[in-house]
């Protein structure tokens, strides 16, 4: 069973993540003091979309913002990737399951622990619960379920080459 403290540790450092308002990982500050991204400008420039229904340009957020928010954004994504990876394990090390089953498993726990982190999200201050993190959260998941079912299809290619 201690496998199963990896993802349920994992869980407690988005869930503390999840409880501090904005204003605490805010990394904008800490950009504008040490590094000056506005080399990046004239390539990032013609990035525009909507996002929680507002504008996610350079002209609208200004470049320290907008590098911010694409790392709020990445972050999300590898948090969950990683999650989806310590479920693996934990149900490989724990389970029967065949590989498919286990993998629609670790998924689907991700999966909802997104949405769990999402609605916990609401209640932290100067912070929204917003549906598209959970699509973010879920396109981490499955980037690391495709790793785990590439790692699995070449371990069982090079396993038949064997025989």
């Amino acid at each position: 069973m201690a496998y199963w403290l990896l993802p349920i540790s994992w869980m407690g450092v988005i869930f503390y993540a999840s409880s501090q308002p904005y204003e605490k990982q805010d990394i904008k500050p800490m950009m504008a003091e040490w590094i000056d991204v506005s080399f990046l400008e004239p390539y990032l420039s013609w990035i525009h979309f909507t996002y929680h229904h507002k504008e996610i340009s350079v002209q609208a957020l200004g470049i320290e913002q907008f590098i911010e928010f694409i790392i709020r954004k990445g972050a999300h994504v590898t948090v969950f990737f990683i999650l989806m990876l310590l479920f693996y394990y934990a149900l490989l090390r724990t389970t029967q399951l065949a590989f498919v089953p286990r993998l629609c498993v670790a998924f689907l726990l991700s999966v909802a622990y997104a949405v769990v982190d999402e609605y916990h999200q609401s209640f932290t201050p100067n912070r929204t619960a917003y549906f598209g993190d959970v699509i973010i959260d879920s396109i981490g998941v499955l980037i690391a379920s495709l790793l785990i079912w590439f790692i699995y299809y070449r371990k069982g290619q090079n396993n038949k080459t064997k025989m």
